[in-house]
């Protein structure tokens, strides 16, 4: 898993506990603690997808558009890290004879896969308002 799902939810959480107020780049890098130029990017693909608006100019930035009661972290892991789990570099060569070098990159695929299957239902279990609401709990 890439750290853009954890910024893109933390932000999103954010924006979920200010609900009907803005808050721009630098206010949210500030409290994810990152650059915000790394947020713009995050909530670029967030706002693409609706998750969020925006307010361009003084006084503008960004603004909770989903609902966070039915907005879940797989729906944000789907938009942000999809796929993130296997690994970019592959292992073996399926060019070989021998039968561990040429099959186990096509079985450690399908166990990434079906990992990843497994991290989505539990992460479709858990919505923006609940992470905000064990946040909370903490306090």
């Amino acid at each position: 898993m890439n750290s853009d799902f954890v910024i893109a939810m933390h932000s999103l959480v954010l924006l979920a506990n200010i609900p009907d107020h803005m808050a721009n780049s630098d206010t949210i890098a500030e409290n994810v603690c990152t650059n915000p130029a790394r947020i713009r990017k995050v909530m670029s693909i967030l706002r693409k997808n609706g998750y969020v608006k925006t307010k361009e100019g003084i006084g503008g930035g960004y603004l909770l558009s989903c609902d966070p009661e039915n907005t879940t972290l797989s729906q944000i892991y789907l938009t942000i890290s999809s796929g993130s789990l296997k690994p970019h570099w592959c292992t073996g060569d399926p060019e070989r004879k021998c039968v561990i070098s040429s099959n186990t990159q096509s079985v450690m695929d399908e166990i990434f896969i079906e990992a990843e299957q497994h991290m989505q239902a539990y992460l479709g279990q858990i919505t923006i308002s609940r992470v905000l609401d064990r946040i909370k709990t903490l306090e």
